[in-house]
């Protein structure tokens, strides 16, 4: 019955955000706008999964985002598999190449990223219900079901989506 009830908000809160954040779409070439306005609807379901169980929401953090960013941009070449994203088996994750360069870039350094989480997800043309199921109903809710995690940064790139959670400890605040 626990499961049900559990499944039946998750379903009523995608559908809610489904109707809130029907954009028009115009002819403007720039597709960076398709990403924010992909990530502004990643995160307002974010958000209203963890008021679901209430969490509090998470803050946008500019360096996770910057990260994210990053990170999505590295992988935009990198076709989706049943194996990559919130899929992928423990320990076979992506690689992140010139990871301490990304942090300088982002102006952070590992001291200050160490307890925070990094996780990708591959979604054909970012779907926002397949994304954002991708988070809430995968082993990434366990992430977002967490207390610890405060602040979030999220970054797209072709098909993939990044999400970077981090925390108010000096090692996950991405000061």
């Amino acid at each position: 019955m626990a499961y049900f009830q559990k499944y039946l908000i998750l379903t009523l809160l995608l559908l809610s955000i489904f109707c809130i954040n029907q954009t028009v779409k115009c002819d403007d070439d720039n597709d960076d706008d398709d990403h924010l306005d992909e990530e502004d609807i990643l995160l307002a379901g974010i958000n209203s999964y963890r008021a679901t169980l209430n969490l509090t929401a998470l803050i946008e953090n500019e360096r996770a985002e910057c990260l994210a960013d990053e990170i999505a941009d590295q992988f935009k070449y990198q076709p989706c598999t049943n194996t990559t994203g919130s899929n992928t088996v423990p320990g076979t994750e992506p690689e992140i190449f010139n990871y301490p360069n990304l942090l300088q870039k982002c102006h952070l350094n590992v001291n200050t990223t160490r307890d925070g989480v990094i996780l990708p997800a591959c979604v054909p043309n970012l779907d926002s219900t397949l994304v954002l199921s991708n988070y809430t109903m995968s082993r990434y809710s366990n992430y977002l079901n967490d207390t610890k995690y405060i602040g979030v940064g999220i970054g797209s790139e072709d098909n993939w989506i990044v999400v970077v959670l981090t925390t108010n400890t000096p090692e996950g605040r991405f000061w």
